[in-house]
Order: structure tokens, then sequence, then C-alpha cells
């Protein structure tokens, strides 16, 4: 389990860094104007890449604390509730660190 998480780690990272590189003009005017042009479809284009960051560096988080719990020998308790995290649900989400139950009640 820890060889598959390094690398979702990796994979994340990578993906991550892509989308938060700074552009080759990080001068270059971003314009929310009234009319459809480049300037639009950019500032559209970075806001899609911010919220894609954003979700990958949650996922990114949840993995690190898999792996560290695995170090901690608690790989499959609930962070939550304390409660096993079924095996099933660690096949589909090797980085799941609450169970079912506890990961429906949040937002």
């Amino acid at each position: 389990m820890a060889e598959i998480l390094r690398a979702q780690k990796e994979e994340l990272t990578r993906e991550l860094h892509r989308l938060t590189d700074v552009p080759r003009d990080p001068v270059a005017a971003v314009s929310f104007g009234k009319r459809i042009g480049d300037g639009t479809t950019e500032a559209v284009e970075r806001i899609a890449q911010t919220s894609a960051a954003k979700s990958l560096w949650a996922k990114l988080q949840d993995v690190e604390r898999a792996i560290g719990k695995l170090a901690e020998g608690t790989y499959g308790t609930c962070d939550e509730c304390g409660g096993p995290i079924p095996p099933e649900r660690l096949e589909a989400i090797p980085s799941a660190v609450l169970c079912v139950s506890c990961a429906r009640s949040r937002p």
C-alpha cells in the first residue's frame, strides 16, 4: 500500500506543480472585459486551473495523511470516529482516512 500511496503522491505533486507554474509572461494582464476574447478566455482558464489545483492539493493532503498513518500503524482506522475503514474502501481509495459514514457527513 505504501508504494501505491507514494506513487499517488508523486503524480499529484507533479500535476500540482504543472498547474501552479508561473505563466511564461507573468506580467501579462488578464482581462474580464465585456467582450469575449483572448483575455477573457485566459482568465476563465486560470480560474479553472486554480480550482483544479485546490482539489489536487486536498487529495495530496489525504495521501500524505495516509502515508503518515502507515508509519504510525493506524492505517485503516478512521481519523474521525476511530472505527475501522473497510478493506474494500481502502482498496478503492488507498488514501482514505475516514470510514464511509464519517466521509458522508463531511461537507
